[in-house]
């Protein structure tokens, strides 16, 4: 994956009832693929509310899912990559009913689940709290080795 390529995206959309909004749903699906260069973030960033707000939510909880998405991305970074700009991350976010999902997978350092703790919000001091916010941010959020390549897995989703 060479820098000229580093995000692309594509959304596909298909049509299906929804009940509860008595129409159509978009059933849309957003794959990125970056590298772990902070740069990218930004790009990242406004792909992730676009998608949150063409999915159906408010800004202010398209802006939660970005936060999640930025603090998940950032922890990748400094900790899967131990800061280099040159590791895979993919990114995949699905709208589809009632949900918004979001999986994210890096081929970096495995991180474990038992591993991956919030810090105690008692505890001020700078970083450390992406977790946190992740949890905050996010309806579920899960962890699992990523298995043959290595690095892990991220999960998240939200109702819409």
């Amino acid at each position: 994956m060479g820098k000229q390529a580093t995000c692309q995206a594509g959304v596909y959309i298909g049509s299906g009832e929804r009940a509860c909004k008595g129409g159509q749903v978009n059933v849309m699906n957003l794959e990125i693929e970056i590298l772990s260069d902070p740069a990218e973030l930004t790009r990242v960033r406004q792909e992730a509310e676009a998608f949150a707000i063409k999915a159906g939510l408010d800004e202010k909880c398209a802006g939660r899912v970005v936060l999640a998405v930025d603090e998940a991305l950032t922890n990748i970074i400094r900790h899967a990559y131990a800061g280099r700009a040159d590791g895979p991350i993919e990114i995949s976010m699905r709208a589809s009913g009632l949900e918004l999902s979001i999986v994210i997978r890096d081929y970096g350092q495995v991180v474990h689940p038992a591993a991956i703790r919030s810090r105690d919000l008692d505890d001020v001091r700078p970083g450390g709290l992406g977790v946190h916010i992740m949890h905050e941010c996010m309806d579920k959020v899960t962890y699992a080795p990523a298995g043959q390549g290595g690095g892990t897995v991220l999960a998240m989703s939200k109702k819409i």
